[in-house]
């Protein structure tokens, strides 16, 4: 099985595959949401790019949440901090999300075999998923606006890693190579790596360091958001270890 490493979203069409599994990962912070209002009780989340399709959505009487620039968008009462989610009301609760990186990448991504929504918080979930799936996987880095990013690099890198090392992947894709190599240079203390990094300072200056700490670290939660049809559910109970 090959891991391939994709850095942006616009450039997704030179890696997709219909057989293969992609990894959408956005640290900061939307898949870190996701997993984390999942892992929460949050029955379905639908992922829209837009916010024109938030605001369709939120006429029809959904639960929607909208976050452009690290804020929430007027209008709307949820971003993508994933504390705005550990809320006993949306419990068993569908919610749609709009992003400024996460949710456009994801559709990017939505014609491939399965689309898995990976962070640090569930890392261990989706690599035993990856191991049992046995196919091809492609992490997708939502990036900033379809630049390049650290931390989903980072993500890219240690996923990497952990497939390879113990789970028989391999790689041949210099992108995967170099997520791995700056992972094995930041895995002791991924928060100061980051320290100067773009969307660390971007969060840092909405006083949202907890955010940040908790997106970084490993396993805080087990859930598996897989995109099914236009709906990202949880399909933790039906991991093969």
């Amino acid at each position: 099985m090959q891991i391939q490493t994709c850095f942006s979203p616009s450039q997704y069409p030179l890696f997709h595959a219909e057989d293969s599994i992609v990894v959408v990962t956005d640290i900061l912070r939307a898949t870190s949401a996701m997993a984390a209002a999942l892992d929460f009780g949050v029955e379905k989340i639908i992922p829209v790019a837009s916010v024109a399709e938030a605001i369709e959505y939120k006429n029809k009487g959904y639960i929607v949440a909208a976050e452009r620039d690290g804020k929430i968008v007027d209008g709307f009462n949820l971003g993508n901090s994933p504390f705005d989610y550990m809320d006993e009301t949306l419990k068993n609760k569908t919610i749609v999300i709009s992003t400024t990186n996460g949710t456009k990448a994801i559709s990017a991504a939505q014609k491939a075999y399965k689309v898995v929504i990976g962070a640090f918080i569930n890392i261990d979930v989706v690599a035993n998923y990856l191991a049992a799936e046995k196919r091809n996987v492609v992490i997708l880095c939502a990036g900033w606006k379809n630049k390049f990013n650290l931390e989903d690099t980072l993500f890219a890198g240690a996923l990497a890693n952990q497939l390879i090392n113990k789970n028989n992947f391999d790689t041949d894709c210099d992108s995967t190579f170099a997520a791995m190599h700056l992972h094995d240079i930041a895995k002791d203390n991924l928060f100061q790596f980051l320290e100067k990094s773009s969307h660390r300072n971007r969060l840092k200056n909405l006083n949202l360091e907890k955010d940040i700490a908790y997106c970084l670290t490993p396993n805080s939660c087990i859930s598996l958001p897989i995109l099914v049809g236009n709906e990202i559910v949880n399909f933790a109970t039906k991991i093969i270890v």
